[in-house]
């Protein structure tokens, strides 16, 4: 979609044949993004204005949010208008960004440009919401394919890197290393997966439907705030070869935060949360039932009360958002690796996650835990 950014705007309202009927820019209201009036009594708009972030400007149409007299309104701008002529649709510079550098950002300017409304006036945060939800699963997606390209480039080089007169796979504690970021990437690939056939069920599944909404909010949120320094992780396993342009690394150390901000940032996400929890409080039952029988161990057991201490202290919520939501994504996880994964990678990821058995950074599973077995899951190839 296209960026919004505060900016006053003057637009004219015009009939079916382009007559001008009149326009704004005497009204008394400021508007806070790009404004668009309709032409005559129809879904066709004309907007004017300038936005400071558009994502992909080659695509052919664009989902956009503008201000009309209603309020926050969804548009569709088409690359062309519905006589072929091509549309209003200023590209003013290209972005110079940290990363995904392959995917052009823009600044764009509107000018008359031709559009469609898509819902109702006043209604674009909740019509473009649609959209986002969607893109919010890619995005879910996106960090888990980082952290696992990351881990199988750290994984490759152990196998190939000696130091000391053994290869680094040889290691122990590069085995702990490595397995621990195995443990990561499998856990959000299993997250992700969960989330996404809610979304294939949704269609015919309204409880599908609402887990959804609320478990990519939450998976978004957590894989994303774990992938870059799982992305870091693999680019310290390599050493110096890591940190030149060819390893790899340095580009998706670069594209590992884009992610988290793309479609939300962390605290409108977690808020997101907090707020599809309130509207819908069946939501919360249907996340606790996904725990379901993990519950009986006593470490999820004891995470699952934490939540419900925090849901106890309503007005402390919004500052404890983000806790919330990690210890949610941690059980989601914890649940999926104890269904899905082999005994020994499941009890690994609890006792390092939820236990406090693990320290902060990777490489500190605890003592006991078979990283050989965790590799060999993670690595087919693992000798």
């Amino acid at each position: 979609p296209a960026g919004a950014q505060a900016s006053e705007m003057t637009v004219q309202i015009l009939d079916a044949g382009g007559k001008v009927l009149g326009d704004t820019s005497k009204a008394p209201f400021k508007c806070k993004t790009d404004s668009a009036c309709p032409v005559a009594d129809s879904y066709e708009y004309r907007l004017t204005g300038h936005k400071w972030f558009c994502s992909a400007p080659m695509s052919d149409a664009f989902l956009t949010l503008a201000q009309t007299p209603q309020g926050l309104t969804c548009f569709l701008v088409p690359r062309w208008q519905p006589d072929g002529a091509r549309n209003n649709f200023f590209i003013q510079r290209l972005k110079d960004k940290l990363g995904n550098r392959s995917n052009a950002s823009s600044e764009i300017e509107y000018n008359d440009t031709f559009a469609q409304r898509i819902g109702a006036e006043g209604a674009g945060v909740k019509t473009i919401i649609e959209m986002v939800h969607h893109t919010r699963l890619d995005t879910c997606l996106a960090a888990a394919g980082l952290m696992r390209q990351a881990f199988v480039q750290a994984t490759h080089h152990a196998h190939h890197r000696k130091a000391f007169g053994k290869l680094l796979i040889e290691q122990p504690l590069m085995r702990n290393v490595l397995a621990d970021m195995a443990l990561e990437s499998e856990a959000a690939l299993l997250l992700m997966l969960r989330i996404a056939r809610a979304y294939d069920e949704a269609g015919e599944n309204k409880e599908a439907e609402l887990f959804a909404r609320v478990a990519v909010a939450i998976g978004k949120y957590w894989n994303n705030k774990r992938a870059p320094n799982l992305v870091y992780e693999a680019m310290e396993s390599l050493g110096g070869a890591g940190y030149v342009e060819e390893s790899m690394l340095p580009r998706l150390y670069r594209e590992a935060p884009l992610n988290s901000i793309w479609e939300g940032s962390g605290n409108v996400i977690c808020l997101d949360v907090l707020r599809a929890l309130s509207r819908q409080p069946e939501a919360l039952d249907l996340l606790f039932d996904e725990i379901g029988d993990a519950a009986q161990d006593k470490r999820i057991a004891q995470a699952v009360g934490k939540i419900k201490t925090l849901l106890a202290q309503p007005r402390q919520l919004e500052p404890q958002a983000r806790q919330l939501v990690e210890i949610f994504a941690l059980l989601l996880q914890a649940s999926l690796m104890l269904k899905h994964a082999p005994a020994a990678s499941a009890e690994a990821f609890i006792a390092a996650r939820l236990d406090g058995a693990g320290g902060l950074a990777y490489g500190t599973l605890p003592a006991g835990v078979d990283c050989a077995e965790i590799l060999r899951r993670a690595w087919p190839a693992y000798s």
